[in-house]
């Protein structure tokens, strides 16, 4: 099964650490689909925002645990990569 670009990538994580990211060492950090690699996950990078990617990390994040009343549960795993860019290439999310 392969996957779109689209369906790859879930949505970027704007958040103070990575803004700083995104200034100082060109990395800039998204939500992508738990079943994508490391290889597809840079096709679908540099073609949805044609860019020159570098680098690809991944981390698969843990659901926590949340309670709404009396009810226990937990929130979804999710698969977080940062992604190097070359130099002379930046996204701009605003």
């Amino acid at each position: 099964m392969e996957l779109a670009p689209y369906q790859i990538v879930t949505r970027p994580l704007v958040t103070e650490k990575g803004t700083h990211r995104a200034t100082r060492s060109n990395q800039y950090a998204f939500e992508v689909n738990p079943l994508a690699n490391k290889f597809d996950i840079k096709r679908a990078i540099e073609d949805l925002f044609d860019v020159k990617v570098l680098k690809v990390r991944t981390q698969n994040r843990k659901g926590k645990p949340r309670r709404h009343k009396f009810r226990v549960g937990y929130t979804k795993d999710w698969k977080k990569a940062l992604v190097t860019l070359d130099s002379q290439h930046r996204i701009d999310f605003f």
